[in-house]
């Protein structure tokens, strides 16, 4: 049986991991802020979300698993409150999406 969980932890670490890097890649390659928001919200959500669930099997059910899911649930909310305050301050800031042009039809 530990084996079975311990092969079930590698693969969301390994899940983890591969989203975080590809996440990271994304904020590296995307040309302007809203499109690395949405790359660094992806890393956030998804890659903490399997490191969480891997460490979840490795301890069993105890309070720490309380205090695992807690931690998730608090991720889970405040990575799209960061992202959308991140959004709006650019759209503040009058920072433009590429391929956007200042015109008649653009409300800022």
């Amino acid at each position: 049986m530990e084996l079975i969980l311990d092969i079930i932890t590698s693969i969301c670490f390994f899940i983890g991991s591969l989203s975080i890097i590809i996440g990271a890649c994304g904020l590296i390659k995307l040309p302007d802020v809203f499109s690395r928001i949405h790359a660094a919200g992806m890393i956030d959500t998804g890659g903490t979300a399997f490191f969480i669930l891997g460490m979840i099997f490795q301890t069993g059910w105890s309070l720490i698993t309380v205090k695992l899911i807690l931690i998730g649930v608090f991720i889970f909310f405040t990575s799209p409150v960061t992202s959308h305050v991140t959004a709006n301050l650019a759209r503040k800031k009058n920072i433009l999406p590429v391929g956007k042009k200042i015109g008649k039809f653009y409300d800022f």
